[in-house]
């Protein structure tokens, strides 16, 4: 995997002050009237994937031609910061409509014991012949479709992808400190706004699952370690 998110936008209050008075400092009160501090303000912090590697400890790790990231642990406020940059990013394309009610039955199955790019094309019911030509790399994370994107703040763990001849296919997997609920509100509304047919199911993992002529795209979201929450995000042409 070669590059993760986007940059922190570095963006410094200036006061104006009277003569031989020192500046005063900006206030919540300030930054949270203005739309764009506050969105410059929850941006994620840029990581150097190439840099990464080098601290292993505690990373997953399944296919071996990319560095994933570090794996994080959710602090304090992470969750609500998170929530907060992916709500900001939604509300500039309009209302953030409400979760529609599960679908009756079940969704695909769980995603969590798979290991490979491969395997989880299949349990999904994407294209094989597709996935046999998937190349890893933390580079496709940032290739991903509109409607696919990983969610701000998000940490992508493994990546992999494919675009030559008539395959157009991704599988990205990150973590994020937000909720479960988030993730899917987000990714929900992706989707939604697509207007492609969508179904949730909350077994056997909780799961988005969205359909039109020409596309599928399938989401999946279960608790993950460190009180993260783990994603799925599958993508394909059909």
């Amino acid at each position: 995997m070669r590059a993760p998110f986007a940059s922190v936008a570095a963006l410094p209050l200036l006061a104006l002050a009277a003569c031989g008075e020192e500046p005063a400092p900006a206030t919540e009160e300030y930054v949270a009237q203005d739309p764009l501090l506050a969105r410059a303000l929850n941006d994620p912090l840029l990581v150097d994937p190439d840099l990464s590697w080098r601290s292993e400890a505690n990373a997953a790790i399944a296919w071996r031609d990319g560095h994933p990231l570090p794996l994080f642990t959710e602090s304090a406020g992470a969750a609500e910061r998170a929530r907060d940059a992916a709500r900001n990013e939604l509300l500039d394309g309009g209302r953030i409509p409400p979760l529609p009610g599960v679908s009756i039955g079940e969704g695909s199955a769980s995603l969590a014991d798979l290991t490979t790019a491969g395997e989880i094309v299949t349990a999904l019911g994407g294209p094989e012949n597709c996935s046999a030509r998937l190349e890893a790399g933390l580079g496709w994370s940032t290739r991903m479709p509109e409607i696919a994107s990983v969610m701000p703040h998000g940490m992508v763990q493994q990546a992999a992808g494919v675009d030559a001849g008539n395959c157009g296919l991704r599988v990205v997997r990150y973590l994020t400190p937000a909720s479960a609920d988030d993730v899917l509100e987000y990714h929900f509304t992706k989707v939604d706004r697509e207007r492609f047919r969508t179904d949730l199911f909350d077994t056997p993992e909780r799961q988005v699952r969205g359909e039109r002529r020409d596309q599928v795209i399938a989401v999946h979201v279960r608790e993950g370690s460190g009180g993260m929450t783990a994603v799925d995000i599958v993508h394909w042409f059909k």
